[in-house]
């Protein structure tokens, strides 16, 4: 089976977000692909088990802790990782019990982004030749 390049799904409502981690993604080797919101991503994004979400928690329409809800109901293998600007307590727990990846508060530190990605891609390889 021919080795399938991962790709970073990046969705937020902030355009300048979404350009900026893109830039980010790209500059790292990494393929990407934005959304401005969840509804978009679950309508649009291909059908690949290989990857990873970063994703704002707070989105219009449905929110990223509701995308990662959804996520884990279809038994979705991607990891999702958090970024916020409303940081508390009870949204670290939240993310914590949904299963997140990671969590972040903007402006996110790039080259911490970027570990938690790769580790969460290193991660997901692991699992799938377990």
């Amino acid at each position: 089976m021919p080795h399938r390049r991962p790709t970073i799904f990046i969705i937020d409502d902030d355009t300048s977000v979404r350009r900026a981690l893109g830039r980010v993604m790209t500059s790292a080797g990494l393929d990407h692909q934005a959304y401005d919101c969840a509804e978009d991503f679950l309508n649009e994004a291909p059908q690949t088990s290989v990857g990873c979400i970063v994703a704002d928690m707070t989105l219009p329409g449905l929110s990223g802790l509701d995308l990662k809800l959804a996520l884990n109901a279809a038994h979705s293998p991607l990891p999702l990782i958090f970024l916020t600007a409303h940081d508390t307590t009870e949204s670290r727990a939240a993310a914590q019990a949904a299963g997140a990846d990671g969590y972040f508060r903007k402006p996110v530190d790039t080259q911490a982004l970027l570990d938690a990605v790769r580790w969460s891609l290193n991660e997901q390889n692991a699992q799938e030749h377990a």
